[in-house]
C-alpha cells in the first residue's frame, strides 16, 4: 500500500481504506466482445499502472470475462513484483468456456473460477472477489458458502458483488448472518449523471448494512467526456457507436447536461469528463469511482479529478439538470416524509 496524498475511503463496513479512484481495466486486452473497449496491451498498460501508484491510485479491478481472461494476464504482468503495492479486485459469473458448468455462481464454478483467475493474475490471493451479477438458479447459500471458504483458505480477502437489486443484497446480507458467513462489503454498480436509479434503493441501503460502493461507467459509456453533442452522431471509434447507450438514458436531457458540465469545466479550467466524475465522488455513499482508458493520456486525465472539488452550487446546479422524475412509491414517501424533514432540518439549525 502507499501513503501518497489521493483520498482514501472505508471500504464499506470493513477495515480495508481505498483510494476514490479505482482503475479499471476493461480496456486491457481488446479481444471478442470487448475490443472496441480499447486494446491495450502489456507495454501501455504497465505505464497506466505505473502512472496509478505514483498518484496514490493502488485499487485495480478487472474480471475474468474481460477478453476471456487477457485483462487479468495483463494486469498481473503489468502489476509483476508490485503485487504487494496493490489492492486487486476481480469478477466472476460470466461463461468462459463451453461447458454447462463454466458459468454462474455454483460452488463447481467459483471455485474453479477463482483457481483460474489467481493463475492469470500470477498471485496466491484476490483482495476483492466479486459475484458479476445476480445467479437466478443457484441458491444464495451455496454461493456464500464458497465464498466464505475462499476466504478462510486465505484465497480472497474479502467478497463483493456487482449488478444486485436491493433485495437481492439485503438477501444475501441476510443469509451471511445467519448462516455465519463472510458478508459482501461492496457493491460495485453502474451510476452517473445521466443514470441516478441507483438513488432510490441501493445507495440508501447500501449506506445502512455498511456495504460500499463501487461506480462502473460514471462517464455512460463516453457519453459524459463531452465527445458528441446534440445533432451530432457517436464518435466512430467510441463504445456508443460500437455497444450503444448503456442502460436507458433521456438523450435530449443527456445533452443538457453535458451543456452543463462543460459550462463548469469551462470556469474550472478541467475537463467534461473531470466534472463528471467529481459530482460523483460527492455523492453521499459511494466509496470508489472506477474510472478506464484507452491511453495514458486519457487516464491523465480521470486522475486530475481526485485533485480538486465542486463547490456546492455546482453540485446543486448538476443536481437539477440531471433530475428525473421519481418512480412509485418513491415520489409518495418524500411527500409524506417532507414535513418531518422540514422539522429535522429547523432542530439541526439548516
Amino acid at each position: 500500500m502507499n501513503d501518497k496524498s489521493v483520498e482514501t475511503r472505508f471500504l464499506g463496513a470493513s477495515g480495508l481504506q481505498v483510494p476514490v479512484l479505482t482503475m479499471g481495466t476493461m480496456t486491457f486486452g481488446g479481444v471478442g466482445r470487448h475490443a472496441p473497449t480499447g486494446k491495450v496491451q502489456v507495454d501501455e498498460a504497465t505505464r497506466m499502472v505505473d502512472m496509478c501508484l505514483e498518484r496514490g491510485v493502488d485499487f485495480f479491478d478487472t474480471a475474468d470475462v474481460y477478453s476471456q481472461g487477457l485483462s487479468e494476464e495483463i494486469l498481473g504482468q503489468a502489476l509483476g513484483k508490485r503485487r504487494g503495492d496493490a489492492l486487486v479486485a476481480t469478477k466472476l459469473n460470466g461463461p468462459m468456456g463451453e461447458g454447462p458448468n463454466d458459468r454462474g455462481q455454483s460452488r463447481h464454478h467459483i471455485i474453479a473460477a477463482c483457481e483460474a483467475s489467481l493463475r492469470r493474475l500470477g498471485t496466491d490471493y484476490i483482495d476483492l472477489y466479486q459475484v458479476h451479477s445476480v445467479d437466478e438458479r443457484t441458491p444464495m447459500e451455496e454461493t456464500l458458502s464458497a465464498l466464505d471458504d475462499l476466504v478462510r483458505q486465505g484465497k480472497v480477502r474479502y467478497i463483493g458483488c456487482s449488478n444486485y437489486s436491493a433485495w437481492h443484497l439485503m438477501k444475501a446480507l441476510s443469509v451471511s448472518e445467519r448462516r455465519g458467513f463472510e458478508r459482501y462489503v461492496s457493491l460495485q454498480a453502474y451510476y452517473s449523471l445521466v443514470a441516478r436509479e441507483l438513488e432510490h434503493e441501493l445507495l440508501p441501503v447500501s449506506q445502512d448494512q455498511g456495504v460500499g460502493v463501487l461506480v462502473w461507467s460514471p462517464l455512460a459509456g463516453g457519453f459524459l467526456t463531452g465527445k458528441q453533442r446534440r445533432g451530432e452522431a457517436p464518435p466512430a471509434d467510441s463504445r456508443r457507436a460500437a455497444n450503444g447507450d448503456t442502460g436507458t438514458m433521456d438523450l435530449e436531457q443527456g445533452f443538457d447536461i453535458v451543456d452543463a458540465l462543460d459550462g463548469i469545466a469551462r470556469e474550472r479550467g478541467a475537463s467534461i469528463a473531470q466534472v463528471a466524475i467529481n459530482w460523483l465522488l460527492r455523492r453521499p455513499g459511494v466509496t470508489s469511482v472506477i474510472i478506464g482508458a484507452r491511453t495514458p493520456e486519457q487516464l491523465a486525465d480521470n486522475l486530475d479529478a481526485a485533485s480538486w472539488e465542486l463547490t456546492a452550487e455546482e453540485v446543486a446546479a448538476l443536481d437539477r439538470v440531471s433530475a428525473r422524475p421519481l418512480p412509485y412509491p418513491y415520489w409518495h414517501q418524500l411527500k409524506m416524509n417532507r414535513p418531518r424533514l422540514r422539522h429535522t432540518l429547523a432542530d439541526s439549525g439548516l
